[in-house]
């Protein structure tokens, strides 16, 4: 009530200043239906029906009590008492402690970083903005921890960068990604194939992540050019896993592929699966009754399982094959067990399951963050009871975390068996 009668108040005010400037006003009436008559308003108002005394009228001309008749009654009225709007729901949860990343502050962190400006290539990791560029980056251990000999020898402890190649600009408009799209990327770098061997060369590394954006816009989806790469970087960084002498020191390049899902044509994945790869991987992204929400359109749940199901077909015995879930996207635990059933269907050797967390207010929103423990007993589910060969889970992992490190830990578990059993049956 007081607010209206401000704006009465108010309005009477204006009604004065426009008799001084020739503007005829009819009077307010104070009759109790507080009738106001229509206000000639200036050429810029678009509309004099709805205008803000038109609706101060209609709701004064409401009010069921009797007792006021003139406008002075009305205004000598005690203000009533505004209950106050209950607090809105916030959109954006607030990120919980352990969602913390290592700062990107390590010599080797600027070390590949120069390398990835002078070849002009891109990361996923930086246009992702994957929260572990610098722990990934920089390499080293976990806090507390030392490297046995063996591990060591492996070449454990090592950065992990995971190149994009086919550019930075994606055909697809994924609700999760921040990766720039457009439908007309621009065109493929024909000597990139030679840049990334020789950032790899550089870097040092021993296990190298390569990922693309779609490129629908091409005949062949780039798979030609995928396959270039993984080839290229094997000639320049010793050869096939396990290929040469035995007695050489020189260490041997594991390359992991993510790749897209070329649109399920069988004949591009094979250009990809047969190129000299140790691992395929092609991420489900989300169960099966989030994807249309998550993924683009031309993206499927059962089409990326064919995908990993194609590749086991024709890749060498020895390739492993990779999928990641992202948790906090409003999935059940019955519908990831599903997925990884799905999974292991179609024989998946790793899975790995990482925190969803929003790049920008313009994508999807985290609907629960997963705790640690939780994370921790997908691990155990995807490994004990579904089969997986090794599962990377926590809130900070994301499919190429780390990735050599995982791939690495995984055969230091093998061979530990392997010699237990040998050990156990003599």
């Amino acid at each position: 009530m007081a607010m209206l009668v401000n704006t009465l108040v108010h309005l009477q005010r204006r009604h004065i200043v426009s008799i001084q400037h020739n503007v005829a006003l009819r009077p307010l009436s104070t009759a109790a239906s507080v009738e106001v008559s229509q206000v000639h308003i200036s050429q810029h108002t678009k509309d004099t029906k709805f205008s803000r005394l038109h609706n101060l009228r209609t709701q004064l001309s409401q009010e069921n009590d009797d007792s006021i008749t003139t406008l002075d009654e009305f205004a000598q009225q005690p203000p009533s008492q505004r209950k106050k709007a209950p607090p809105r729901s916030s959109k954006i949860l607030p990120k919980p402690k352990w969602l913390k990343a290592a700062p990107a502050t390590s010599p080797k962190y600027r070390e590949l970083r120069s390398t990835v400006r002078q070849l002009g290539l891109a990361t996923v990791c930086e246009e992702a903005r994957c929260p572990n560029i610098g722990d990934c980056w920089g390499g080293g251990t976990e806090k507390g921890s030392e490297l046995t000999e063996e591990e060591r020898e492996l070449g454990m402890g090592t950065a992990t960068a995971t190149i994009m190649i086919m550019g930075d600009t994606c055909t697809r408009g994924c609700r999760f990604c921040s990766v720039k799209t457009s439908r007309a990327p621009p065109p493929l770098d024909v000597d990139e194939p030679d840049k990334v061997a020789e950032a790899v060369t550089k870097w040092g590394l021993d296990y190298v992540v390569l990922t693309s954006v779609d490129r629908d816009d091409l005949e062949d989806q780039g798979a030609g050019h995928f396959r270039k790469v993984v080839q290229r970087l094997k000639e320049l960084n010793g050869g096939e896993i396990g290929a040469g002498n035995d007695d050489t020191n020189e260490k041997k390049l594991i390359v992991e592929a993510l790749t897209p899902d070329f649109r399920g044509e069988k004949e591009l994945i094979t250009l990809v699966a047969t190129s000299g790869l140790d691992v395929y991987a092609h991420n489900i992204e989300t169960v099966e009754r989030l994807t249309p929400k998550v993924r683009d359109r031309r993206a499927g749940y059962t089409q990326s399982l064919d995908v990993l199901s194609h590749v086991k077909s024709v890749a060498n015995n020895t390739m492993l094959t990779k999928t990641s879930i992202m948790l906090g996207l409003g999935e059940t635990d019955n519908e990831i067990r599903t997925a990884l059933k799905d999974l292991r269907s179609v024989d998946v050797d790793v899975v790995t399951f990482g925190q969803y967390l929003q790049p920008t207010k313009k994508h999807l929103p985290v609907k629960e963050y997963i705790t640690p423990e939780k994370f921790e007993e997908w691990r155990i589910c995807a490994e004990e009871e579904f089969g997986f060969k090794y599962c990377a889970s926590g809130p900070l992992v994301r499919s190429s975390y780390k990735a050599g490190e995982f791939f690495l830990k995984n055969m230091v578990r093998e061979r530990k068996e392997k010699a237990q059993g040998e050990r156990d049956a003599a």
